[in-house]
């Protein structure tokens, strides 16, 4: 899995954030996205990585300006995750 982090200009409100996150949901398949008008990013969760692009159209068709666009691998957190791999270690 690989989460996208985007900066975008020009989000001003929470209507703005769920316009941002309606457009990437309908456009890609992501596990989660979530934005954010205050840090002024949306931040992706995917399987694959997204074309920066392809990215960047649907931000712009959605009236915005996709000014950063930084991926990293993504290891889903859990309740347990930190005991991951130290089965054997706990006794």
């Amino acid at each position: 899995m690989v989460k996208i982090t985007v900066g975008i200009e020009g989000m001003a409100c929470g209507m703005c954030e769920a316009h941002i996150n309606e457009a990437v949901r309908n456009a890609f398949q992501v596990k989660k996205v979530t934005s954010s008008h205050t840090k002024k990013q949306t931040v992706i969760i995917a399987e694959k990585d997204i074309p920066e692009q392809e990215l960047k159209n649907v931000v712009a068709k959605a009236g915005y300006d996709a000014v950063s666009i930084s991926s990293e691998p993504y290891e889903k957190k859990g309740l347990f995750s930190a005991f991951r791999g130290k089965k054997n270690e706990i006794l």
